[in-house]
């Protein structure tokens, strides 16, 4: 409605503008005779002028001609002038040529002279010969005279030549000048006349630009009464209602479809306020807003709810618009409304199916996640729990299987609104799928307060449903989370729920079980603790120490123990024991393993090359020696360092491994006895199993765990413990070392049990390679001081 009065106000001021134009065609056309008895002058101005130009045209003509003849004298001068130049030439070149002929005569009387002198006897006769050469000469004098005459005289007359030929040029510069003159009034004139035409074709040209314009004035005037005819046709036919009002927001003009929406005629709402309609679900802030945005924007969209004349209220889709005049005031509103009823109810129903299960007419997996994110933060307002609970229905398969998807589908429709039943007001249960359900109970101060909601789940689900005379019996298995105390989001609280239900479905189903939020984190520790071994391998930041061996009885230095150190970026250097329990039976692990062999072999040749031969052992976990191909991955590491040989590296297994399979541990460690390898059992006596290594594990050497030799001086039992190992040893015929000798009370002792082989603090503490070499230097030889204040590093 806005475009039509606008247009209507175009149509005005177009009418006006096209009297105007009346009154200025009117007064071109009088310009227009004017410039046609102009035009027609000038047409009379232009044939005298042709004439005129003809006539010169002709006087150029004669003029040309003239400069034409004056030309070729011009040009007969010039080649007459150049022939007498020639002329010239040839005569100087004659007189050249008599001047070289008297020179060489002169050369030859001088002489001829010259032998007359010499030969003063032949005198006479040249003499006479003399008297003859001078006539000779004179003649040759008078000739040479004669031609200087000749070339004088043509010399004069090519002067008079040229003399002739100057005053015929002058002729023709004065005859140029002449006919040029004659050139420039010529063009004068013609430029006048090209003048005279261009203003006679301009003033053409204005007058046809203005019958053009007459023209597409008329046509304007045409299509703006086309268009208004149009809107108001518009106005009537339009499918939206039609309101206009006054600057006061008077109703003045409403349209068919307006009546055929809100009910009212056109005479019943004109001269009203449109408040008329209003359905009184709208506060005073709402429509204050609005004519905010109006008076301010100039435009205002959006749903409103309004009045029919019968009373029913519907919506509508309105806009307003303000129309202003020139001046920039309102003179009145036009709105265009649309009755949106039947969309609102589609949209009902479309937003119905996409949050609410088709069959149940649960929330869905939408919804569900809306008000879990809700019931989550409402819990962090009120400092209180929720639970997540997540249900599968057991045997539900078999039910659908065997009676078919219409009575499967019956059933979920009765289980699931009895434990909706089962439930508290405020609770959701959702359908996410299949026979799953997911249920939030909020508000909780502990678990123990959702143990009865839990209960009466499982009672819904158990609870007998017939179903065409026939009873079907069905459970449920049930997960439990509970937030905050499992911090984490929404998806993972669902997956956490599902987690423990699975667990509830292996240990029988028909039960609930609660997720163990303790094992998730450690799990989740685990997960990062492994993740920045991996990344400490990748940036070399494990070491290896290495703690000296000794025979206590010769001070002999038999060997060194490699122990893996993490040089740890913030936290420092780490002890095996604060992260290699992480990796255990992780292939991380054999990583790390074969990390720690290759360093120890790299470690042995460069020592080698020191001349250090010592003996290094490497420690070796349960699950890397039960790995199948562990002989042959040794095999390849050796390769890699063929200058060291293979005796020099010792595998330390912990005598408390979990070696599922011996018979294959043996087999295994009888395929590296062939490479050259060496076996120790570490830490013995602290397993279960040490009678059975011992017999059916091929090792060389038994170590004493530390803790039986640490107290051996205080405990009867721990020294009866050392001293039955060492029977065992030398039963079986094995090598015995004791670890953890911290002084020389405990040196002494063992060595009168008759243990000489020996580690610990007393004797050295685990150090960096480069520190072995100085080591050894200053390792005193003499048992009986083995344990000196000195040597405690």
């Amino acid at each position: 409605m806005e475009d039509i009065t606008f247009r209507a106000d175009e149509l005005d001021i177009a009418n006006e503008e096209i009297a105007f134009q009346n009154e200025e065609k009117d007064k071109r056309v009088d310009e227009l005779v004017i410039a046609k008895k102009e035009k027609a002058k000038r047409a009379d101005e232009l044939v005298i002028a042709k004439e005129e130009k003809a006539r010169r045209a002709n006087e150029l003509v004669i003029v040309r001609e003239e400069k034409a003849e004056l030309l070729d004298e011009l040009d007969i001068a010039i080649e007459e002038k150049a022939k007498r130049a020639d002329e010239l030439d040839i005569a100087k070149k004659e007189k050249a040529e008599l001047l070289d002929e008297l020179d060489i005569a002169i050369e030859e009387t001088a002489k001829r002279v010259d032998e007359l002198v010499v030969v003063r006897e032949e005198k006479a006769r040249r003499a006479d010969e003399l008297v003859i050469v001078r006539e000779e000469k004179a003649e040759l004098l008078d000739e040479l005279d004669i031609a200087i005459e000749e070339k004088a005289k043509r010399v004069d007359e090519l002067d008079i030549a040229k003399e002739e030929q100057s005053k015929r040029a002058d002729e023709l510069i004065v005859a140029n000048k002449l006919l040029a003159f004659q050139n420039e009034e010529k063009d004068k004139r013609a430029d006048e006349l090209i003048i005279a035409n261009n203003e006679l074709a301009f003033q053409n040209k204005e007058k046809d630009k203005r019958a053009h314009e007459l023209v597409i004035a008329n046509k304007e005037k045409e299509l703006l009464l086309r268009k208004l005819q149009r809107a108001a046709s518009v106005f009537s036919h339009a499918n939206e209602g039609i309101m206009i009002t006054d600057a006061t927001a008077k109703i003045t003009e409403v349209n068919s479809t307006f009546s055929r929406i809100t009910g009212y005629t056109s005479d019943e709402v004109l001269g009203k306020n449109p408040k008329i309609l209003q359905s009184g679900r709208h506060s005073p802030e709402f429509y204050n807003e609005m004519w905010h945005t109006l008076l301010t924007r100039g435009r205002w969209r959006g749903e409103l709810w309004n009045r029919r004349k019968n009373g029913e209220v519907f919506p509508i889709m309105l806009t307003i618009s303000a129309v202003k005049n020139a001046a920039g005031f309102v003179q009145h509103y036009v709105s265009l409304c649309t009755d949106i009823t039947t969309m609102k109810a589609y949209q009902g129903q479309l937003e119905h199916i996409a949050y609410y299960d088709v069959l149940t007419n649960l929330p869905n997996r939408v919804l569900l996640a809306e008000r879990l994110s809700q019931a989550m933060a409402q819990c962090r307002r009120r400092n209180l729990s929720l639970a997540v609970v997540f249900m599968d229905l057991d045997g539900f398969k078999e039910v659908n299987d065997n009676h078919g998807h219409k009575e499967g589908d019956e059933l979920l429709i009765t289980v699931s609104q009895r434990m909706k039943e089962a439930l508290r007001e405020g609770d959701t249960l959702a359908r996410i799928g299949g026979d799953e359900f997911i249920a939030v109970m909020i508000d909780l101060e502990s678990y123990e307060e959702s143990k009865p909601v839990l209960d009466r789940l499982l009672k819904a689900a158990a609870a007998p449903v017939s179903l065409n005379g026939k009873a079907m019996n069905i459970s449920a298995s049930i997960g439990v989370t509970l937030y905050p105390q499992d911090g984490s989001d929404a998806d993972q609280l669902m997956r956490h729920a599902d987690q423990a239900m699975y667990i509830a479905k292996q240990e029988g189903k028909n039960r609930y079980r609660l997720f163990d939020t303790k094992q998730e984190n450690a799990s989740k520790t685990q997960s990062e603790s492994i993740g920045d071994i991996r990344s400490a391998m990748k940036l070399r930041e494990f070491v290896l120490h290495y703690q000296p061996k000794v025979n206590m009885q010769t001070g002999a230095v038999i060997g060194v123990e490699a122990l893996i150190r993490w040089q740890h970026p913030v936290l420092g250097l780490l002890l095996p024991l604060e992260f290699l329990p992480v990796i255990e039976g992780q292939d991380l692990s054999l990583e790390l393993g074969e990390w720690v062999i290759t360093s120890a072999l790299s470690q042995i040749s460069q020592w080698q090359q020191m001349d250090i031969n010592l003996l290094i052992s490497v420690n070796i976990s349960g699950y890397q020696i039960q790995q199948s191909n562990f002989a042959t991955r040794i095999a390849d590491l050796l390769a890699a360092y063929p200058e060291v040989s293979p005796d020099y590296l010792e595998f330390e297994i912990l005598e408390t491994s979990a070696l599922h399979d011996i018979s294959k541990v043996s087999s295994t460690m009888n395929a590296c006895h062939k490479l050259g390898l060496r076996f120790a059992l570490d830490d013995f006596g602290t397993g279960y199993s040490s009678l059975t290594h011992l017999r059916r594990l091929p090792a060389q050497l038994i170590k004493i765990d530390q803790s039986f030799v640490r107290d051996m001086l205080d405990d009867i039992d721990d020294c009866a413990i050392v001293e039955g190992v060492i029977g065992l040893a030398k039963a079986f015929r094995r090598d015995v070392i004791a670890e953890g000798v911290e002084t020389i009370a405990h040196g002494t002792a063992l060595l009168g049990l008759g243990c000489q082989l020996a580690q610990g603090y007393g004797i050295a503490r685990p150090m960096l390679a480069s520190d072995i070499p100085a080591w050894i230097t200053h390792w005193e030889t003499d048992h009986t001081n083995l344990l000196s204040p000195s040597s405690k590093r």
